[in-house]
């Protein structure tokens, strides 16, 4: 008996340290081998303006003391949480689609994969505190920075973070324990979880399972604390008398309302998805969109919307080109 046991647990270390040793082979879009190069391009610009836009939106909080808000500091969080989510899984893209070697090692998909989910839970609990923050400001304006005060903002960042990380954790542990053998073959451009669950060759339930409770309790959650929100908003935008009260209640919550939902919708769009051959494409690009497309969308939909940010941008450019006439 001892013996069985003994061997169990060999056979068992062995298969660990196999998967360990291993490397994945990204497809990404290898099965469009004419579009490969425009692809690049494409993604490589958009790329561009997310870094850029991401970064900017950050600067310009910091630099204009008139932004030093908490809608501005949970933006700026936002702004950050956008730009490493679209450097953890960008440039293994970009690296893939013009390179002819394109693996990545055991150990890269699963620090890759743990910090995509990271900051995957962080922004979807740092739009439920951004709406949080609107109620707040629209429903009880005159104790806004007194019931925001920096000590809560920062609590409910870190906060964001830490659960993020947690939840990743957790859903990685349950991927270490999966046995990976024959082609290793990863049917993404990255180490996404329903590709990871698709290469293993040993029963996944536990993972799925693990995955399936987490997602569905941080959509949840996130959501009702959104929609919770929102409807106070709603029943206070109604109560205004004044049709400027009401311009700007909804002036300061189009941005946030237009960023949840493209997230959000895509979010729930791609898990709703079936894990099928069929489907590979479509969760492709729907990865593709909120990995590389969203994160370019955020400072733009904020940027342009808001008057602070314009006003702001404006006198830097005109301070500019003032200097420089000078």
């Amino acid at each position: 008996m001892n013996s069985l046991i003994f061997s169990s647990r060999k056979v068992v270390m062995d298969e660990g340290n196999h998967s360990a040793g291993i490397s994945f082979i990204l497809l990404g879009f290898s099965e469009y081998p004419h579009i490969q190069v425009p692809l690049f391009l494409v993604f490589l610009a958009i790329y561009t303006v997310s870094v850029m836009g991401n970064l900017g939106m950050i600067a310009i909080i910091r630099i204009d003391p008139k932004l030093h808000t908490p809608m501005y500091f949970f933006l700026s969080h936002l702004s950050f949480v956008d730009f490493c989510y679209s450097s953890v899984l960008t440039p293994k893209l970009l690296e893939i689609l013009v390179v002819d070697i394109r693996t990545i090692s055991y150990v890269g998909c699963m620090i890759q994969f743990f910090f995509g989910c990271t900051l995957v839970i962080t922004e979807i609990f740092m739009l439920a505190v951004m709406a949080y923050d609107r109620f707040v400001a629209v429903c009880n304006p005159l104790i806004y920075t007194v019931a925001m005060s920096p000590k809560l903002c920062t609590l409910l960042v870190a906060g964001t973070y830490s659960w993020g990380g947690i939840c990743s954790l957790t859903i990685t542990y349950s991927l270490l324990e999966l046995s990976f053998c024959g082609s290793n073959l990863i049917h993404h451009f990255g180490c996404e979880y329903s590709a990871i669950i698709s290469a293993s060759c040993s029963d996944p339930s536990f993972s799925q399972m693990t995955c399936f409770i987490i997602s569905t309790l941080n959509e949840v959650c996130s959501l009702l604390i959104i929609l919770g929100s929102y409807v106070f908003i709603v029943v206070t935008i109604i109560k205004m008398p004044s049709a400027g009260g009401l311009r700007k209640a909804f002036s300061t919550c189009a941005s946030h309302l237009t960023a949840i939902t493209i997230f959000h919708g895509t979010i729930l769009l791609l898990y709703c998805v079936p894990n099928s051959k069929s489907s590979r494409l479509f969760i492709k690009v729907a990865t593709v969109f909120y990995t590389v497309v969203i994160p370019m969308l955020n400072p733009l939909i904020y940027s342009l919307r808001n008057n602070d940010v314009k006003e702001t941008v404006r006198k830097l450019i005109n301070n500019k080109l003032f200097s420089q006439s000078m």
